[in-house]
């Protein structure tokens, strides 16, 4: 299994802007489609975004499409997550994930391996 680290979180004010990034190593990056749970308080986790193992093919949860873009660096081994216009809402703890281009059309549900995330606080 495969190891993820991610950074990039922080307090940000409403409609304010972060830059989640996530580098893989010790899995064959460019066989996986990577994606981006998150959880609230209270809450069960939830597929945010993930990028098709090509990079041809983003999906969002309706929550954050159009403030939300998910891109992939296979040079580098790194998948980003630029978030934009942040609402409260969007608090929580942000986990990369990884899973296999065979189940990557279920890859906003399910994932092989995360990481231990990183917080995102929307407030004032």
């Amino acid at each position: 299994q495969g190891q993820l680290v991610s950074s990039g979180g922080g307090l940000v004010q409403p409609g304010g802007s972060l830059r989640l990034s996530c580098t893989a190593s010790g899995f064959a990056f460019e066989d996986y489609a990577m994606g981006w749970f998150r959880q609230a308080p209270g809450k069960e986790r939830e597929g945010v975004s993930c990028i098709s193992s090509t990079g041809v093919t983003s999906t969002y949860t309706d929550a954050v499409k159009g403030r939300f873009t998910i891109s992939r660096d296979d040079a580098k081994n790194t998948v980003y997550l630029q978030m934009n216009n942040l609402k409260p809402e969007d608090t929580g703890v942000y986990y990369c994930t990884a899973v296999t281009r065979l189940l990557q059309a279920m890859c906003l549900y399910e994932y092989d391996f995360s990481e231990q995330g990183t917080q995102v606080t929307v407030s004032s």
